[in-house]
């Protein structure tokens, strides 16, 4: 790591390891809980199989999403003027471990119980998710946003690929015993949320906290000042045309990558007739593709430019939608997941490199929690959007997953009016 052209100054090698290392922590939790094992779970085994099982899934991710976009702005906020961005993930951590680790109570029947955690640990993930997010333009030089942004998504896929396949391996060995889905579930759930806490210490204890605090933020308003704070973002969003331009084109294409996500082991195992290892084993791959999309995406865009990058990988998610839709075999799905792996990383990392060059120093994590809102709506458009075409149309997922190259297809039409240059420009005159 050459960190003299990479890094800015006075940031460490290992600073940049201990914020790599949460994206290693929190994946586990999307892999297992929202892709690959728990929303299969919940369809099939908790809700058995009942036609607004799916809609349900995603209804209750939308609420958490929905959450999320109502406080992350003013937590944000509060984070820039006090300077306790890890502070409050240390907090907002902690409370996805715990969520995590009581979805283990969660049994055939158990609906509400299932949701109501779903929610609060996706909320506290998607919290986490913005706050780290916040740290990458503190670290990491302009030039080289996109490098050091893929190396956390890779870490972080890697991370994800670790948690499934120790949980895999159990499943397995369950199976192999004839142990039932309602006990062998439970157990992945204390297992991710062991592998989310345990890596996340590292994050603890290596990362720096380089902001300073504001002089006015031990004023008493308090939650009041965040709130006057994050009324006058929104009045200066006009001042930032491209940041704006890009988080409408966010919320499409976010929104695709949402239902890949949260919905691709159900379309496995309804659809395609994948056996829950085999949508395990899918996953497995499937984040191993996105780590290689993750770090040599991250390389390539640095030399071509993020807005290019972005916009070849949205048309590949279009191509992968279109294969999933018309696969009838589970050899074509591999296919289409193998694309939307790499996809998946690639995109990830663009998006949120980007959001680094275009925020004004001064207000890195406030105007990354504007970035969580709109990847926050995105999570909500998609999925619900899917779960809504699948309930009304009788269970019709084809339908649902073609339906979602629109989303892809409205996100390149909307990156096209981003202009970096000009928006890297005006954020530095922001000061």
């Amino acid at each position: 790591m050459d960190t003299s052209s990479t890094l800015n100054p006075g940031v460490r090698k290992r600073e940049v390891l201990g914020w790599a290392m949460y994206d290693f922590a929190n994946s586990g939790y999307t892999t297992v809980v929202i892709t690959a094992v728990f929303a299969a779970y919940f369809v099939g085994g908790v809700a058995d199989k009942a036609p607004w099982a799916t809609f349900a899934w995603t209804a209750a991710l939308s609420v958490s999403y929905a959450l999320v976009m109502l406080t992350m702005p003013t937590l944000g906020a509060w984070a820039d003027m006090r300077a306790a961005k890890k502070r409050l993930l240390m907090i907002v951590t902690a409370g996805c471990v715990l969520s995590t680790a009581a979805l283990s109570l969660v049994g055939p029947g158990t609906v509400a119980l299932a949701l109501v955690l779903i929610v609060v640990s996706n909320t506290f993930y998607s919290w986490g998710e913005s706050l780290t997010a916040a740290f990458l333009p503190e670290l990491a030089r302009p030039q080289a946003m996109g490098r050091v942004s893929g190396w956390g998504w890779g870490l972080g896929y890697l991370g994800g690929m670790l948690t499934l396949g120790i949980c895999l391996a159990y499943v397995l060995w369950a199976q192999g015993r004839g142990i039932p889905a309602s006990q062998f579930v439970p157990v992945t759930m204390l297992v991710t949320a062991v592998m989310y806490g345990l890596p996340a210490l590292v994050t603890f204890a290596l990362l720096k906290e380089h902001a300073q605090p504001r002089a006015h933020a031990a004023e008493p308003q308090g939650l009041r000042a965040s709130w006057q704070q994050l009324r006058r973002t929104f009045a200066q969003a006009r001042h930032y045309p491209d940041f704006m331009w890009l988080m409408a084109c966010a919320v499409c294409y976010q929104g695709g990558v949402a239902v890949a996500i949260s919905l691709a082991a159900i379309y496995a195992e309804q659809v395609i007739g994948f056996q829950p290892q085999e949508t395990m084993v899918l996953i497995f791959a499937l984040n191993a593709a996105a780590m290689v999309g993750a770090l040599a995406w991250g390389h390539l865009q640095d030399r071509i430019g993020h807005k290019l990058a972005l916009g070849l990988t949205l048309v590949a998610w279009v191509a992968a939608c279109v294969i999933a839709a018309l696969s009838t075999t589970k050899g074509d799905f591999w296919w289409a997941a193998t694309i939307a792996g790499i996809c998946m990383g690639s995109s990830q990392s663009a998006g949120r490199a980007m959001a680094g060059l275009l925020a004004p120093p001064r207000q890195l994590a406030e105007f990354f929690g504007l970035w969580t809102v709109a990847i926050r709506l995105a999570s909500i458009i998609g999925p619900l959007s899917y779960g809504a075409i699948t309930w009304m149309t009788g269970g019709n997922q084809r339908l649902a997953i073609l339906s979602t190259t629109a989303l892809f297809i409205a996100g390149l039409v909307l990156l096209t009016r981003v202009n970096m240059t000009r928006g890297r420009e005006a954020a530095l005159d922001a000061g």
